[in-house]
């Protein structure tokens, strides 16, 4: 008589965590900062999301949103709505030392001895082998989280319409991102939030 295999157990999602001390997010920080030379998104997804759990995809994408429109490197603005949630401003200082301090002693010693090498085919070859590999990075952190638009109000389409409709402004028709931002940046926040009052109300009808 045939036996049915065994079903084999999905494991249990892990449950959120946050960092201990202030003393956690400047080493953190600083060590994602380390490891972000030339493509600091896919850095920044794997550390915060998947190793230490202090965001879940969807907070990522969230708080990633706000830290690309708010003046300043997005990572660093990141870094300070991190540390600022869960220790004040205290730990928003911690996060922004930890993101800056070693990085910028490191990149000064780098122009120091780039600049007694820029002109060789070497160097000039290195930087573009780089930026190649940063480009990949980008990309595949962003294929990584596109499942999470499954969860937007607005729908998977209306998204990847957006997305593409950006990426035709950005690399090809080469408009300022200031204008991308206010233009389809803003018309999806309008159209979201509108999307949002039309859920309230429904709930509120259904409750009655």
């Amino acid at each position: 008589m045939p036996t049915t295999p065994p079903v084999a157990l999905l494991p249990e999602p892990l449950p959120p965590q946050k960092p201990s001390s202030k003393t956690e997010l400047f080493l953190s920080f600083n060590w994602l900062a380390l490891q972000g030379f030339g493509g600091v998104l896919a850095v920044v997804q794997r550390e915060l999301v998947e190793k230490k759990r202090w965001l879940t995809r969807d907070e990522f994408i969230e708080d990633w949103a706000v830290a690309q429109i708010l003046p300043g490197p997005n990572v660093v603005n990141l870094a300070m709505m991190i540390g600022g949630r869960h220790h004040g401003l205290g730990g928003a200082m911690a996060a922004l030392m930890g993101m800056l301090l070693a990085p910028l002693v490191i990149v000064l010693l780098l122009a120091v001895l780039y600049g007694s090498v820029a002109d060789t085919p070497t160097a000039q070859g290195a930087l573009r082998g780089m930026g190649a590999v940063a480009a990949g990075l980008i990309t595949a952190t962003g294929m990584k989280l596109i499942a999470t638009l499954d969860k937007n109000p607005m729908g998977m389409g209306l998204c990847m319409a957006l997305a593409l409709l950006t990426f035709v402004a950005i690399a090809i028709l080469r408009w300022p991102l200031v204008w991308v931002l206010l233009g389809i940046g803003g018309a999806a926040c309008l159209w979201t939030y509108r999307l949002f009052l039309r859920q309230e109300r429904r709930a509120r009808r259904a409750s009655a």
